[in-house]
């Protein structure tokens, strides 16, 4: 495996451990519909979150943030439609970005709830 899916995986794991520590139940991660997936699917109380994990050595090349653009959350509302659909949920949904930055841990991990809304499809 390269270099940056060894980052990636253990900033995933960071993140899970975050939420975990946090409260946050873990229901899947690395959940597919097609060639779409979702990083990690957890529920708070009575809300599914839906969180988008981005992992980076460093922000010098701008904050990992910044990755998460229009075509993205496009399809992560797209696979988020789909896991609702296919566990018959009827929760309230929230769409939440977990930045992690570093090579090692301890990595800095900021947590942004409400990070996006689905956007409106005419």
């Amino acid at each position: 495996m390269a270099l940056h899916n060894d980052l990636g995986k253990e900033g995933e794991d960071a993140a899970v451990d975050y939420l975990t520590q946090k409260g946050y139940e873990i229901r899947h991660r690395d959940w597919h519909s097609g060639h779409r997936d979702l990083d990690i699917v957890a529920q708070k109380d009575s809300t599914l979150v839906i969180v988008e994990v981005k992992t980076r050595r460093d922000d010098r090349f701008g904050q990992p943030e910044e990755a998460v653009d229009n075509r993205k959350i496009r399809n992560i509302v797209a696979s988020a439609d789909a896991y609702v659909r296919k566990f018959a949920i009827d929760l309230p949904v929230r769409f939440d970005l977990i930045t992690v930055v570093g090579i090692q841990p301890p990595f800095r991990i900021e947590h942004i709830e409400d990070a996006f809304f689905p956007p409106v499809w005419n």
